[in-house]
């Protein structure tokens, strides 16, 4: 089987507990990282790799900045050896999160992943490209955005997954779960979004 170049997939060793968070980065900031940070310690993971897409089937791709610029914004924020950040899906060329996730399940068999999510990614969780794929490919973790709670857990995915729902002081047994497996996880107080960092030409604030 192919490898990945280079490039594309950071350093890994066989077994690991990886969470992949993807998004457009546009721009990076703090919250990324305290995501990361709250997923690596509630559900024992030895690496989170952000997947900073090309682009988003979901959102208007105007004010998108350049791959790279983000790529290096991204690294900057980062600023964690357990987060490490990957250009994968411009590399291999998936559009789709279900594509992403099935190249990296088949190509990297010997990884454990767990798919990180906001409350807010939930509540429109129905409207991905094949959710239910998703969903079935990878256990998912959920990070509690207040005030999107409420919306999240009564959306269309929730509903239909809620019989795979794990207790939440079961999390650190989520990468160990078959999937559909996932798990709602609250506690981390978040106000930044990427869109609040953007001004009205797209251009970035501070992010730091």
């Amino acid at each position: 089987m192919p490898r990945f170049p280079a490039q594309a997939i950071p350093p890994y060793t066989e077994g690991m507990r990886i969470g992949l968070l993807g998004g457009s980065f546009n721009p990076p900031h703090q919250a990324h990282r305290a995501i990361s940070q709250f997923a690596l310690k509630r559900l024992q993971l030895d690496r989170v790799w952000w997947l900073v897409t090309p682009g988003n089937p979901l959102k208007e791709n105007g004010t998108l900045h350049e791959l790279g610029e983000r790529m290096q914004a991204a690294r900057e924020v980062a600023n964690d050896p357990r987060i490490e950040v990957s250009c994968l899906e411009s590399v291999i060329r998936t559009r789709y999160t279900i594509d992403t996730i099935n190249t990296l399940r088949r190509r990297l068999r010997g990884l454990r992943f767990v798919w990180i999510m906001g409350a807010d990614n939930l509540a429109q969780f129905h409207r991905w490209q094949d959710w239910r794929r998703i969903a079935g490919q990878v256990p998912i973790a959920v990070i509690d955005r207040p005030p999107q709670s409420f919306r999240a857990l009564a959306s269309p995915a929730a509903k239909a997954l809620a019989r795979y729902r794990l207790p939440e002081n079961k999390a650190a047994m989520l990468a160990d779960q078959p999937a559909p497996a996932w798990v709602f996880l609250t506690g981390l107080k978040l106000n930044l979004s990427s869109t609040g960092l953007r001004n009205p030409d797209g251009s970035w604030k501070g992010t730091k």
